[in-house]
């Protein structure tokens, strides 16, 4: 294949570097390139700014595939003109290319097709800007819209700094016509990645995720740049953030972009930024990031040509793209005064670098047979090893083979990625266990009775069961639940307390069902990083829930697991402890047809079903009332049935798998039981649920509580008993039938 590759910077190297690889390649071409593609291709001196020149060059040399490095080209629709002349071309339309060239185009694509990304708001006018930044309470980036060579992104620290920034963009032009609009929106807080994909228009395969630095000094400190080194893959993002960000952001991305009929061929770039509240997308590039290809393509093990040829074909999924084990770091070598006024033309002097590392030029030109600078980031210096900590004491071992005067860079390039010694540096805080501990003490220790000998704080929880002889012949009956789904709901909506009371009772009405008195709870709280008050308001839900029905909190685990949870994430589990006498467990073996079914009012969903809720309600604005509905703690039906378990012949909790699973849990193989549907009315909450998700009535049955929360079963001749002794209103909804041990339901 003869190749042309559009750029003259550190990545159309790197790009140029792994084409040249090929078993492919006849001939390439870089325009017009720098010092370092000529030793992968002939450099050619072309006006890439001419697309007749392109065309004219391609048509001449027979090309086979132009790769197209830098954004301003794409947005200027090189490739339009390209594949008009039926030239092929791995990169993007121009309509396409606005995803990077438009900012505005940007913000408001991604809130069209439901991409998480920061609060926003576009501006063409100063007085307009200024009262958007007035009305404001959150700290604010500054963007201009269009292309500003990477540095048109500013973080204003005070109101009157932010005002004077808008000023400088939209009167003064400090970035051109890129700077005809300013976007403002909401400073996320985190850790940033790059995640660069290759993409056929329809198929997606993701890069090795990258970190970049963009300030100039050591310490993320100094002015902005475009990027003084990189290294992949990032440690921070882990397989699950993988897949998150796959299909929350460049999945909705391609497809949205096709189906606005402009599909996207070549390589999306999402800038990704890390919070508590999951991954949010600052923005997208329509092109290789510079310099993450420097540390990205040395892992590629699979041939570019390959890629980029499946690419432009629409057969992606056709190419198993494969990538060297470990990790590689490059480091920016720069000019005296970058990013302001820099200075060129100084001589560059090379010693023989180690193996696996490579120097690709950015900056740099032939002045007779020497290599001079002439530009702000000259080099970059990439090695590659088999981990992070080894790929960064190789680059930097080779520094100083590559010199010149005035030469700048960073000394803690992949700083965050190397590994640490300290607990709280793999994101696992000890400190905020601690208070969290502090936070709850008072509320777990207010369910402690003389029974509890040790609890919270300690290796295991002690409980003197001496009280236990009472009971002629005491049987131990224990249960272990999570809450699931439902603490994705709660943590959206930010209301945590009621997911403590939801664990508490549902392990009580689990060991109710058998006839069981709860005795201890022991909790399980795991997240990806512990907040405090957070942890402590889950577990003062569990206490206040363990006090109503006279349960000591024993305490458990509080766990923080960073790269297990994704952020903002957590689980809730537990362990109950019970008591009953043998003969009073529940249920009895005199169950016979006729007996006659009693439900008992639910709160809401309880904890089961929340999979199919959230699927539901995606697309849900979660206003007050709905959030109330759904989130409405699990009810313990221990204090309303206590006094009426002598005269129950079984119990049936009706929660993961509703009616249909639950009740014949507890019927002999000759019974069925029949469900009257309209012997009571299920809240609104359930009806909105079938109606918004389209249900059969028989899932909702199979699923849910539908408003019945516990079931009693019991002779006829006690209901009235029974109903007279629970202090809320009860409901007939059914008998025991001669069956096969399912359930009837009879509209």
């Amino acid at each position: 294949m003869n190749v042309l590759i559009i750029g003259s910077g550190g990545r159309e190297h790197a790009m140029a570097w792994k084409v040249a690889q090929s078993p492919r390649l006849t001939k390439l071409y870089i325009a017009p390139g720098n010092a370092g593609t000529g030793e992968c291709g002939e450099n050619v001196l072309l006006d890439v700014a001419s697309h007749a020149d392109v065309i004219r060059f391609c048509r001449e040399k027979q090309i086979d595939l132009v790769l197209i490095g830098p954004e301003i080209p794409l947005a200027d629709g090189l490739a339009d003109s390209l594949s008009a002349e039926r030239i092929r071309c791995f990169g993007p339309s121009q309509a396409a290319a606005q995803i990077e060239a438009s900012k505005s185009f940007a913000k408001d694509f991604m809130a069209r097709h439901h991409i998480p990304t920061a609060c926003y708001a576009t501006f063409d006018k100063v007085r307009d800007a200024i009262g958007y930044l007035e009305s404001v309470d959150y700290p604010v980036v500054i963007k201009a819209s269009g292309l500003a060579a990477g540095k048109g992104v500013i973080l204003p620290e005070t109101l009157d700094e932010a005002k004077a920034v808008v000023e400088s963009i939209l009167i003064d032009k400090t970035f051109g016509e890129a700077g005809s609009e300013v976007i403002i929106e909401e400073r996320l807080s985190g850790q940033e990645v790059s995640l660069m994909a290759f993409t056929d228009g329809e198929m997606i395969i993701p890069m090795l995720p990258a970190q970049d630095h963009k300030r100039l000094l050591d310490g993320d400190n100094g002015p902005n740049t475009g990027g003084m080194g990189a290294y992949a893959p990032a440690p921070v993002f882990t397989a699950n953030l993988m897949h998150e960000a796959v299909e929350s952001i460049l999945r909705p991305a391609v497809d949205g972009l096709r189906n606005e009929n402009i599909p996207f061929v070549g390589v999306l770039y999402a800038g990704l930024m890390l919070t508590q509240n999951g991954i949010y997308a600052l923005e997208f590039n329509c092109r290789f990031g510079d310099p993450e290809t420097q540390a990205v393509l040395p892992l590629l093990e699979t041939d570019l040509l390959d890629i980029a040829d499946a690419c432009v074909d629409g057969k992606l999924k056709d190419v198993n793209i494969r990538w060297k084990d470990g990790a590689a770091v490059c480091v920016v070598l720069a000019s005296k005064g970058y990013p302001e006024k820099v200075e060129s033309g100084k001589i560059v002097k090379f010693e023989t670098l180690s193996a696996n590392t490579i120097c690709f030029h950015a900056g740099t030109k032939f002045n007779n047979d020497e290599v001079i600078t002439s530009g702000g980031r000259v080099f970059g210096l990439t090695s590659w090893a088999r981990d992070i900590n080894s790929a960064v004491k190789q680059v930097y071992e080779n520094i100083d083979k590559v010199s010149f005067d005035g030469m700048q860079f960073r000394k803690d390039i992949a700083h965050r990625a190397l590994k640490k010694s300290s607990y709280a540096d793999s994101g696992v805080s000890i400190d905020a266990g601690n208070h969290a501990v502090d936070l709850m003490k008072d509320a777990v220790k207010s369910t402690y009775t003389s029974s509890v000998l040790s609890g919270l704080g300690s290796f295991g929880g002690l409980y003197d069961v001496s009280a236990l002889k009472e009971f002629d012949k005491p049987v131990l009956v224990a249960s272990t639940d999570g809450v699931g789904t439902k603490v994705k709901l709660a943590a959206y909506a930010g209301r945590y307390r009621g997911i403590g009371h939801d664990i508490v009772n549902h392990c009580i009405n689990d060991i109710l069902v058998q006839g069981a008195r709860p005795l201890f709870f022991m909790d399980y709280f795991a997240t990806s990083k512990l907040d405090p008050e957070i942890t402590a308001e889950v577990v003062t839900g569990m206490a206040e829930a363990c006090k109503e029905s006279g349960v000591a909190l024993l305490g458990g685990e509080t766990a923080e697991m960073p790269g297990v949870y994704q952020p903002n994430e957590f689980d809730v589990a537990g362990t109950i402890v019970g008591v009953v006498e043998r003969d009073a467990i529940l249920p009895r073996n005199n169950l016979q047809a006729g007996d006659v079914l009693i439900g008992l009012a639910s709160s809401g969903p309880h904890t089961n079903g929340y999979s199919l809720i959230r699927k539901v309600f995606a697309d849900t604005q979660l206003d007050p009332a709905l959030a109330d509905a759904l989130l409405a703690p699990h009810r313990s039906y221990y204090s309303a049935l206590q006094p009426v378990l002598a005269h129950v012949k079984a119990l049936a909790h009706i929660t993961g798998g509703g009616f249909i699973e639950n009740i014949p849990r507890v019927l002999t193989e000759n019974l069925d039981a029949q469900i009257h549907l309209t012997s009571w009315t299920p809240p609104t909450i359930w009806k909105l649920i079938q109606s918004e998700g389209h249900i059969a009535t028989d899932e909702m049955y199979r699923v849910f509580n539908m408003g019945i929360g516990m079931i009693i079963i019991a002779d006829k001749s006690d209901v009235v008993k029974i109903q007279s002794l629970i202090p809320e209103q009860t409901f007939i909804i059914g008998e025991l039938v001669n069956g096969e041990k399912k359930v009837r339901l009879i509209p």
